[in-house]
């Protein structure tokens, strides 16, 4: 396939591909501050279980700090893009520059890869 062929994010029912994995995320925002699940995991950002007590609004940035087994450790702000009852979809906004190669060989395949969603 040629690079004009290629699908592209901005295209209806094309989005970066997500990598399911679960972990435990740290989301904080001031003094409020939630321990939860992560679901998935792409190069544009993440879907967590929605803590009950959780009282944000679209558009917040918060500060998550993600584990993944006992020496990966990523840190970063992201900004809140959907929310239902049960989850919460947020984009990164700021990745530091030390964490970014972190991110990316832990999408590895997934960091360049699309796909499409209904």
């Amino acid at each position: 396939m040629n690079p004009s062929q290629r699908p592209h994010p901005d295209e209806p029912g094309i989005r970066h591909a997500r990598m399911k994995v679960h972990s435990t995320v740290l989301m904080s925002r001031g003094l409020a501050s939630f321990s939860t699940d992560l679901e998935d995991i792409s190069s544009t950002g993440v879907l967590l279980q929605r803590p009950p007590e959780w009282q944000g609004e679209l558009g917040q940035v918060w500060v998550l700090d993600m584990m993944f087994g006992h020496d990966l450790h990523i840190h970063l702000e992201a900004s809140v893009a959907r929310v239902t009852e049960r989850w919460l979809g947020l984009a990164y906004s700021r990745i530091p520059e030390h964490k970014q190669a972190a991110l990316w060989e832990l999408l590895g395949g997934y960091a360049d890869t699309l796909e499409a969603w209904e």
